[in-house]
């Protein structure tokens, strides 16, 4: 994609109105961060308006049924296909993924839908395309789903369901009868959601631009080569481990993927550090360790990030 009219009127910004040196850290930092802010919001406008209304004919209820009476592996792939159309962090994807665990969703289909819905989502797929082309987007979201599928397969595998606290099978959620909506309701129901949405997400974005710009201006390339370079053989378990402690969503994290790119790393050790980022972080495990016990949480912690070194791994060495 190109965004011409955006990159140019940052350039005015920046380089005529304020009168920054092209070529300057400060100048080129302060044109990424306005160029990178006003394509990002613009991508999150129009997506998340689209994929609200598709998303009216999935209510939770519909979903969760769909979900209890599929045999386990295909309610691992539809599971993780969900979490496309659910564009959660890490953290606001819990309450959903408990629902499921309460309403009877085999365990191991649930952990598909935790880990897919921060890390593979529609905002993530269309920034990545944005930002990237659509290689780069289709290569993430895809290695994403089968880290989302295979980790719930093992976890499933594993049967692990005597580790998740007791009241939540307790607990019964109830069918309720879903109501049908005019389309004038899901368009209202649209604007609303993309609203709400974007109050909830945009300090996020500003902040993950901002890291994003100060790289980009600021960070010389021989210091991200030094410890996530080519030449480091554990780069991509350094990314994970850096990855892990921060917090963000998709919308964050991917301005400072961008950045990191533009300075060298490889792409495999990029994907690696954005996987970790959002699909595991340390707030979500304290708001799991409410519904699942230590054991419980340590296995889900520890596959997800030894599939995420993988795929690091493996696309270092093809790209």
């Amino acid at each position: 994609m190109e965004y011409a009219m955006l990159k140019s009127f940052a350039d005015y910004v920046v380089f005529t109105i304020l009168g920054l040196i092209p070529g300057s850290r400060s100048g080129e930092a302060l044109d990424f961060f306005i160029y990178d802010t006003l394509k990002i919001f613009l991508l999150l406008t129009i997506i998340i308006y689209i994929v609200a209304i598709i998303r009216t004919s999935f209510p939770p209820e519909k979903t969760k049924r769909l979900l209890s009476h599929k045999r386990e592996y295909v309610g691992n792939v539809l599971a993780a296909l969900l979490g496309i159309v659910t564009p959660f962090c890490s953290c606001s994807a819990v309450p959903l993924f408990i629902g499921f665990v309460e309403s009877g969703v085999p365990l191991g289909v649930t952990f598909s839908f935790l880990i897919s819905s921060p890390m593979v989502n529609e905002v993530a797929l269309i920034m990545l395309w944005g930002l990237f082309g659509w290689k780069i987007a289709l290569i993430y979201i895809g290695s994403g789903l089968l880290v989302a599928i295979f980790a719930g397969i093992i976890i499933g595998k594993l049967k692990m369901e005597k580790y998740v606290q007791d009241y939540a099978w307790e607990m019964q959620v109830g069918n309720a009868e879903i109501e049908e909506q005019t389309f004038r309701q899901k368009l209202d129901y649209a604007r609303e959601y993309t609203q709400e949405l974007l109050k909830k997400i945009w300090p996020y974005v500003v902040v993950g631009v901002g890291l994003g710009a100060f790289i980009h201006g600021y960070v010389p390339a021989e210091f991200l080569a030094q410890w996530a370079g080519p030449d480091n053989p554990f780069a991509v378990p350094v990314a994970v481990a850096l990855g892990v402690p921060l917090y963000s969503n998709a919308a964050g994290v991917i301005p400072i993927v961008h950045a990191l790119m533009e300075k060298g790393m490889a792409i495999g050790t990029v994907l690696a550090f954005m996987m970790a980022v959002t699909a595991l972080s340390l707030p979500e495990a304290i708001i799991l360790k409410n519904v699942l016990k230590n054991r419980l949480l340590a296995v889900f912690f520890g596959i997800v990030a030894a599939a995420i070194i993988c795929v690091g791994y493996l696309f270092n060495a093809i790209l």
